[in-house]
């Protein structure tokens, strides 16, 4: 049994959200190892490993300040290879989150495989790395296995490798279901009054604030609810009224618990280039909580959501206000019928096992050919049905 080794930009302890989904699966049959980005916050260099309930164990390296970037890289490299030693971290497959671990991932023992699952378009993200579309064309060059979070992101992705497959994203249908029963408000949002209109997720570049400002003056009456904490823009640039409310960041297992008291739950994703790609997670999670959905025209949002009747489409704050009230007023029956018809088809466990599946086959076919031995023609390109 080989273990996992995954390199991610985001913090396991950050968003509850597809990795998280993933590597919990993965780590019931095997070792997991995330290795987060550094902080420098040490005069020493040294590895933190926890053990996760889920069976994960979480990597953080803590490196001094002030480190040029070859510095870093040389660093992280030998607490790595420490890390191996101490766990007898042989036979691994290596699992990437963004091509910015490559140069650490290569210098390790060499894996049976490598995944990249790409889940974001990282390159069109506020503050990227100038080196990340290098290193991304790389890591296409090199990987034996790509994933991608989305189907728009496939598309524009699908010529740069032969063995590479779609996912987009899936939920946790029991987990969000809990949503539909009556219950108490948690405590911060129980003196909000209704309607309220809900968002949950990171809130960054992605959202746009300006159509967020222009719901809520549009519609004074009305509460927007915002969980979720707030990265990489500036806390003064949240549009302040006195019905919008910013309750920061909540634990997944909570979230059920908020949106029961949403009348709608929205998507104000700004038209941008960080969005062009994006496959947000929270639209099944939405559904599942049985909670009518209104997002702003994202490709992966549109197709297969709205083009299913399971979501309005709205791109400027008077359309918004009109498709949220025309989604109060909806049979609740009719979208519930409809959601739970196409949500029958989803779920994470689902998901890993076809991922897992094409796991085992990028193992097999690199231990066919180390060996030398012939390849079916069609053996790296079988497809498999992702519900």
């Amino acid at each position: 049994m080989f273990d996992l080794l995954c390199f991610s930009h985001l913090r396991w302890d950050f968003v509850f959200q597809r990795p998280q989904h993933l590597l919990t699966r993965c780590a019931k049959m095997r070792r997991v190892f995330y290795v987060e980005e550094p902080h420098f916050d040490e005069p020493v260099p040294r590895l933190d490993v926890r053990l996760e309930s889920s069976g994960v164990h979480v990597v953080v390296p803590h490196l001094p300040a002030g480190l040029s970037d070859d510095d870093v890289i040389a660093r992280q490299r030998a607490l790595l290879r420490d890390l191996c030693e101490c766990y007898a971290i042989r036979d691994h497959v290596q699992w990437l989150y963004t091509p910015m671990a490559l140069p650490l991932a290569e210098e390790l023992p060499a894996p049976l495989a490598r995944v990249y699952d790409c889940m974001d378009e990282l390159s069109a993200f506020k503050n990227a790395p100038k080196a990340l579309l290098t290193l991304e064309a790389e890591l296409f060059d090199k990987a034996d296995l790509v994933l991608t979070g989305g189907q728009a992101l496939f598309e524009a992705k699908r010529h740069l490798h032969h063995n590479i497959h779609a996912f987009p994203s899936s939920v946790d249908v029991p987990h969000f279901a809990q949503a539909r029963v009556p219950q108490a408000d948690p405590a911060d949002q129980a003196a909000i009054p209704h309607p309220r209109l809900g968002f949950f997720g990171v809130i960054d570049e992605r959202m746009d604030l300006a159509l967020l400002e222009g719901i809520a003056r549009l519609r004074p009456a009305w509460q927007l609810v915002m969980l979720g904490p707030v990265v990489k823009i500036d806390e003064n640039d949240l549009p302040r009224l006195p019905n919008i409310h910013y309750l920061g960041g909540k634990a997944y297992a909570d979230l059920p618990r908020y949106i029961a008291g949403w009348d709608v739950a929205l998507m104000p994703f700004a038209k941008n280039e960080s969005t062009r790609f994006i496959s947000p997670t929270k639209t099944p999670e939405y559904l599942a909580a049985g909670r009518p959905v209104v997002s702003t025209s994202i490709r992966d949002v549109v197709r297969p959501y709205s083009v299913q009747g399971l979501a309005h489409i709205a791109d400027t704050p008077e359309d918004f206000v009109a498709a949220c009230e025309s989604s109060m007023v909806e049979p609740p029956e009719r979208r519930l019928r409809r959601a739970d018809a196409f949500l029958s088809r989803q779920s994470w466990d689902r998901t890993w096992s076809a991922m897992e599946e094409l796991m085992q086959r990028a193992v097999d076919r690199a231990q066919l050919r180390e060996s030398g031995e012939h390849l079916f023609p069609d053996f790296e390109d079988d497809a498999l049905e992702v519900g």
